[in-house]
């Protein structure tokens, strides 16, 4: 086993805490530069290529799909996901991918929204490896992972599939919505992604409630939830607004709160 390969889920949990942080999303310097608990760093992404095969694991630890590159990469039903083979050879950088397929182990899908900006999706599996079509299959749910034998026909696929798509997407919206607002809410200015949402600006349930950025807003959770409740709005000129009932409002008095140190 490679001196890495017992720190897999470790490195996962690392992106996985580290895109909480910053709202849904990772930078390249962030996964070139990914702190482990043990204080060691490590790159989690090529400096070059699409997938990432560090020299002390026995597999693939990354992938980055990019919507504008040069493979088909692509959703498909079941909640799975269509990865092409590094060009050339079936072997080359696509061994260790194969390899991960071979051990079950999970890898991590990056997938590109613009220059350096990356939603990472993990834990994902290597379900199959369609050599004749120069493609992998990966998993983006466990459930997706243990139905893939017979998804065509169990019963469960329609919901598996509709369940994977809704956290891709809302994953992926999430991501981008705060990317663009610099990891800050749009009313308050806060900048903790921990604290932050994309809200939609035409609701999710409308025909026209697509998860595009044109169409969120970063927000704080506290300031989602009222405008979610008609309590705050934002007009076509950036002002906000709040509602009558709310500024009618008198507030109680604040709570005596002693300040006893940092934490």
């Amino acid at each position: 086993m490679g001196s890495l390969e017992a720190s897999r889920d470790a490195i996962i949990a690392s992106v996985l805490e580290h895109s909480e942080k910053n709202g849904g999303f990772v930078t390249r310097g962030d996964l070139t530069f990914m702190p482990l608990p043990s204080g060691r760093t490590i790159r989690v992404i090529d400096a070059s290529r699409g997938i990432w095969n560090p020299r002390d694991m026995d597999a693939t630890l990354s992938v980055v799909s990019s919507p504008n590159g040069p493979y088909a990469d692509r959703e498909v039903d079941g909640g799975l996901f269509h990865y092409s083979y590094r060009a050339g050879s079936i072997n080359g950088d696509n061994v260790k991918l194969r390899r991960a397929y071979e051990l079950g182990v999970p890898i991590i899908l990056l997938r590109k929204w613009q220059d350096g900006i990356y939603i990472p999706h993990a834990p994902v599996y290597v379900v199959d490896d369609l050599v004749e079509r120069r493609e992998f299959l990966l998993a983006l749910d466990e459930n997706a992972r243990l139905l893939v034998g017979d998804i065509g026909a169990h019963p469960q696929r329609s919901y598996v599939e509709r369940l994977v798509r809704q956290r891709l997407h809302q994953a992926d919206f999430r991501g981008r919505v705060i990317a663009a607002y610099e990891t800050r809410c749009a009313v308050c200015r806060i900048r903790h992604g921990q604290l932050l949402d994309a809200a939609h600006i035409t609701p999710d349930r409308d025909d026209e409630g697509l998860p595009y950025v044109s169409n969120g807003l970063s927000l704080c959770k506290i300031h989602h939830a009222a405008f979610d409740s008609d309590l705050l709005g934002i007009s076509p000129q950036y002002e906000i607004q709040i509602a009558h009932k709310l500024l009618d409002e008198v507030d109680g008095p604040m709570p005596d709160f002693h300040t006893v140190g940092q934490f």
